[in-house]
């Protein structure tokens, strides 16, 4: 029998505490909503830095769950890790054993859903200290508690990948539970092992995109928005990611759903993950983000005073900026503050979005963000990040003046990062009019950065692709004020320009290498960019 819980790494997993009696499991209620705040995924934990199994033929698991209230208390096997498709969960198979009600209940996910494709519900009485034990077989999955048979249900190959990773949560009516012990051994001829997460230091070579950036006349970081869960599950992404880049961007780890799931209660586990990453592989962090409108958790959408709202922004901004304190380069202070709407850049109207934060504090919530950032680390470069500004337009006209009158109050505002998505025709912009808007922002003191670059094209494109992030990334080189460029993630696999009207979903082709890790054009003409620069 092999002890998957002592001994192992938990203290790395969002919402447990190792104890002297098992991990103490944290309700978090952790959901990831839509763009427009409604909905509400669940997004549960995985000890992605933990152990998890490794097996053939048939196993059985056992765990000890104790609670001191009727909390709901959930035990999650993963066949296969989800995926966070840019604030969207890929919920691949894998199952959900749960004491609740006093009865035992099952959730089977088989990788075509966001809903479980079965639930079951199984016996009843069960008391505050459960024994749980489930056999695992091709056909069938046998489940026990207390020492007797509840139930058996149709296992659909949903471990059919000869892994199993472990997670927990906790219903949100109660303190939590505690999983006390966490065993499992191979059944008949199967065999298993258990395996460790993988370490998070990369070998290099010396010939990347960021050593040839590194050794520029005047040397800027290449960077690139990164994912936990992928870091720790897919060897060609780890690679990828620690060899070609000096700067990671969290993709979603950082954002207020993710890390602050209810009021107080923090989650910094896989946020800390990366930045361990960076640390191993010695990458600076460019956080992101402290302020936005979207990717808040359901609770800091809720009613409240204007005043309540000002303190829920400064207390999150000091708490999130407090924890990564000296391990954070840069921030993303406020996140795409300008507006869409035509309507806001006319009648006096100054183009700044009226969304939740600017409804309490007007444009002063911009100014109150980044003086509480510089407060709570004051080493940290501090930018405002906004998409559709490196052409021309009203959108841009609208920043700019912004830029003036924060600079004006004084504002400790450091940088603009220009996002330079660019998913369709009318969003390809010149390099020379985004220089232009570089050199703008030279002449008031600030630093630029290419932040979240991606151009999504058909396959008889990528030229234009290639061209596209190439002629920013020539730009960046040659503007004194211009510090890094990074792109949204880096391989098609996991880019956020996926057809999630698909379940898997479809991979977009937004990015330098494909879903196979096969290197585009776009990355040999950012390589010969950077090479041409050395000259």
């Amino acid at each position: 029998m092999e002890d998957l819980l002592n001994g192992r790494d938990w203290a790395h997993f969002a919402g447990g505490k190792p104890t002297h009696t098992g991990v103490r499991v944290t309700p978090l209620d952790r959901r990831i909503t839509r763009q427009d705040g409604t909905g509400g995924q669940p997004n549960p934990p995985v000890n992605l830095r933990g152990p998890h199994m490794v097996f053939r033929g048939d196993v059985r698991i056992e765990a000890g769950l104790r609670r001191t209230d009727d909390t709901d208390a959930y035990l999650h096997l993963y066949g296969e890790t989800p995926v966070i498709y840019d604030e969207w969960r890929y919920e691949r198979r894998g199952v959900r054993i749960g004491v609740v009600g006093g009865r035992l209940r099952i959730d089977r996910w088989d990788g075509d859903s966001d809903r479980p494709a079965m639930t079951r519900t199984f016996g009843s009485g069960l008391g505050r200290v459960v024994r749980l034990a489930v056999e695992v077989s091709a056909d069938r999955l046998v489940l026990e508690a207390d020492g007797r048979v509840v139930g058996t249900v149709p296992a659909r190959d949903v471990f059919g990948s000869g892994r199993i990773w472990f997670g927990a949560d906790a219903g949100v009516r109660g303190k939590g539970w505690t999983l006390s012990d966490l065993h499992a051994r191979s059944l008949g001829r199967g065999r298993m092992s258990v395996v460790d997460a993988p370490g998070l230091r990369v070998p290099r070579s010396s010939d990347a995109m960021r050593d040839l950036a590194a050794v520029l006349p005047r040397p800027i970081h290449m960077g690139t928005a990164l994912a936990a869960g992928p870091l720790l599950t897919d060897s060609a992404y780890r690679r990828t990611a620690g060899e070609e880049f000096s700067m990671l961007t969290p993709e979603n780890d950082f954002k207020p759903q993710f890390v602050q799931p209810r009021r107080g209660v923090f989650t910094f586990a896989e946020g800390d993950t990366l930045v361990d990453f960076a640390e191993a592989n010695r990458m600076k962090v460019h956080g992101h983000t402290l302020v936005w409108f979207e990717a808040l958790p359901a609770w800091m959408r809720a009613e409240m005073t204007h005043e309540q709202r000002r303190r829920v922004m400064v207390e999150h901004i000091r708490a999130v900026a407090g924890h990564f304190r000296g391990k954070v380069a840069e921030w993303d202070v406020v996140n795409e503050p300008m507006s869409d709407e035509d309507e806001d850049y006319s009648n006096g109207n100054r183009g700044v979005r009226p969304q939740l934060w600017f409804e309490a504090m007007g444009e002063q919530y911009i100014d109150i963000a980044f003086h509480a950032a510089r407060e709570a680390d004051p080493h940290a470069v501090l930018y405002l990040n906004e998409y559709g500004v490196e052409e021309d337009g009203p959108r841009w006209d609208a920043l700019y003046a912004l830029l003036i009158r924060l600079k004006e109050r004084g504002v400790p505002i450091d940088g603009v990062g220009f996002q330079d998505h660019e998913y369709a025709v009318g969003d390809r912009t010149d390099p020379e009019v985004f220089r232009r808007k570089v050199r703008a922002l030279a002449g008031l003191g600030l630093k630029a950065r290419v932040s979240e670059a991606d151009v999504l094209v058909d396959e008889d494109e990528e030229d234009v692709q290639a061209r596209q992030l190439a002629g920013k990334l020539a730009v960046c080189g040659e503007e004194p004020n211009c510090t890094s460029f990074s792109t949204w993630g880096f391989t098609d696999k996991y880019g956020s320009t996926a057809d999630l009207r698909h379940y898997p979903p479809s991979p977009g082709n937004a990015l330098p290498w494909d879903a196979a890790y096969e290197a585009k054009p776009a990355y040999w003409a950012l390589r010969d960019v950077l090479d041409d620069a050395r000259r």
